[in-house]
């Protein structure tokens, strides 16, 4: 028998020796992640094979061996998450949280079944450089984030300056006052100067909360906080209770969570539940985690988290795209049992950004089917409370007051998203937009998808604009039109409808119709 790989501790060997001997085959290995907690993952021949992405491979390698040896042929196991799966089961064996509904809940009429969207836009998303926002402005964002159907706005942190507690203070007596207000949120670190200056800001609103935090990993205790994990553990219990003392709705924040020693962790968060949060949330603060991992770390909090269990305390994720991997992580966490998402329209946010809401929502609208399959809920029930025709304005009212340009291809919400240039996409998308779009543009608030006439542009795609424009060609002046087209794509990134224009004028011209050469123009302008 072969080594094991060196990143997996394995109990294979020992388990084949004992199969050839007679007895059920069952393999199993433990995989230590860098976030330092493990997962086990088993495999049973003749049964579909649930575990990890991380160790699939390794247990799949051992068990073709295994049974290669014994003449047996070995099933195939299901992957999780194809189309041909919408109903695949949960990726953790602990049944699925049926979260309590809250007072917010009651009085709005929400699902509490439903997967939270906390939006931080104009508290995590106002620290990407130069993004600075008044007071006016977050009132404006936020009255827009309302409309969206956001469940919590984290309007900002209070103890920053007087210019940020002003404009918090706003939210919460503006929007935090409407008929279907939002939960308005303000973020402290455990220390009671900030709890008390972020309740002073956000106790007008209806439903207020405060967002307090510590951090949990060795390297920010030791380097950061200069404590002692015995005193980050007295000072989360001291503040959570000083924050409840003040408002019924508490959330707490392990900072750094991705890189806490787990053990760790779950006495953090027993004791932050114990003095009265409401909400935990799990940041990967500096973007480090893999799907797989923070899967499994939110697995791993409810299984040795008793409270996590009951559906009255609920899992909050927070993450950053360091890797690129924000979005992926918290489909994967929402799959475990994480039911808060700490999101920014955009994506904007510290370094490279925040996990975007709008990727996040369409995501769990688009694969509805597979997302309410592992969450026990009806196949075509909305999983958030987000007005998805909201998504566009917001959006582009967001990159407006902030400055900062949607990349052309970002998801949902870049200006290329539903636009196509290949002339094999332009037709399919003429014929059937089902062919090349896995969503409707009117479903983000966009009025149609958009055709960018370019080299790779077809007949069929030029014909359309120019019935767009009023102008029938017949099948052959479409054809000289169209190689006049090729030619001028071939020196240009996009033609325009001035372009287009023009091409008819020369094919008018060429068609013996009478015309008028203008031998000179010159134009006079100015002022009385």
């Amino acid at each position: 028998s072969k080594a094991p790989h060196p990143l997996v501790r394995s109990s294979a060997h020992a388990q084949q020796s004992q199969s050839r001997r007679g007895s059920p085959s069952r393999l199993s290995t433990q995989a230590m992640g860098p976030c330092g907690f493990v997962s086990t993952c088993s495999a049973w021949t003749g049964e579909p094979v649930a575990t990890s992405v991380a160790c699939r491979s390794v247990v799949t390698r051992q068990a073709s061996r295994h049974e290669r040896g014994r003449g047996r042929k070995r099933a195939q196991a299901p992957v999780r998450g194809s189309v041909a799966q919408p109903n695949a089961p949960a990726v953790t064996d602990l049944p699925q949280v049926e979260p309590k509904p809250t007072k917010h809940d009651l009085a709005t009429g929400r699902n509490p079944n439903r997967v939270k969207v906390f939006d931080t836009t104009l508290r995590d998303g106002e620290q990407s450089p130069g993004a600075t926002l008044t007071a006016d402005e977050k009132v404006v964002i936020a009255r827009q984030l309302a409309k969206l159907g956001v469940d919590i706005i984290e309007a900002g942190f209070p103890i920053a300056s007087e210019g940020d507690f002003l404009g918090v203070k706003m939210v919460a007596e503006t929007v935090g006052t409407l008929e279907n207000p939002p939960i308005i949120c303000g973020l402290a670190r455990a220390m009671e100067k900030d709890i008390d200056r972020c309740w002073e800001a956000i106790k007008y609103a209806q439903f207020p909360r405060i967002h307090t935090f510590i951090a949990s990993s060795d390297i920010h205790m030791e380097h950061k906080l200069k404590k002692t994990r015995e005193e980050v553990l007295e000072i989360a219990k001291v503040m959570v209770t000083r924050a409840k003392s003040l408002c019924e709705d508490v959330e707490f924040s392990a900072e750094d969570a991705t890189r806490s020693d787990p053990e760790f962790l779950y006495e953090l968060y027993k004791i932050a539940i114990e003095a009265g949060a409401t909400t935990v949330n799990v940041p990967d603060t500096v973007g480090y985690v893999t799907p797989v991992e923070f899967g499994t770390l939110v697995q791993k909090l409810r299984q040795n988290i008793p409270a996590l269990q009951t559906g009255e305390v609920t899992i909050s994720v927070h993450g950053h795209d360091d890797l690129g991997m924000a979005v992926a992580n918290f489909m994967s966490a929402i799959e475990n049992g994480a039911r808060q998402v700490e999101c920014t329209i955009n994506g904007i946010g510290e370094r490279a950004g925040n996990a975007a809401l709008e990727e996040i929502v369409m995501a769990l609208h688009v694969r509805r089917q597979y997302y309410n399959g592992i969450l026990n809920r009806p196949g075509e029930e909305m999983l958030t409370n987000i007005d998805k025709t909201e998504i566009y304005s917001t959006s582009r009212m967001v990159s407006k007051f902030t400055g900062m340009s949607v990349q052309p291809n970002k998801a949902i919400v870049g200006q290329n998203a539903f636009a196509h240039e290949s002339g094999i996409h332009q037709d399919g998308v003429l014929k059937n937009r089902l062919t090349y779009e896995i969503m409707d543009a009117q479903s983000i608030g966009l009025t149609e998808n958009n055709i960018v006439l370019g080299k790779h542009s077809g007949r069929h795609a030029l014909r359309t604009r120019l019935q767009e424009l009023g102008v029938e060609l017949s099948p052959t002046e479409l054809n000289r039109a169209f190689v006049r087209f090729k030619e001028l794509a071939d020196k240009k990134k996009e033609i325009t409808t001035w372009d287009l224009q023009s091409l008819v004028s020369d094919e008018l011209k060429s068609s013996g119709l009478d015309t008028i050469d203008i031998d000179q123009l010159q134009v006079f302008c100015g002022v009385d």
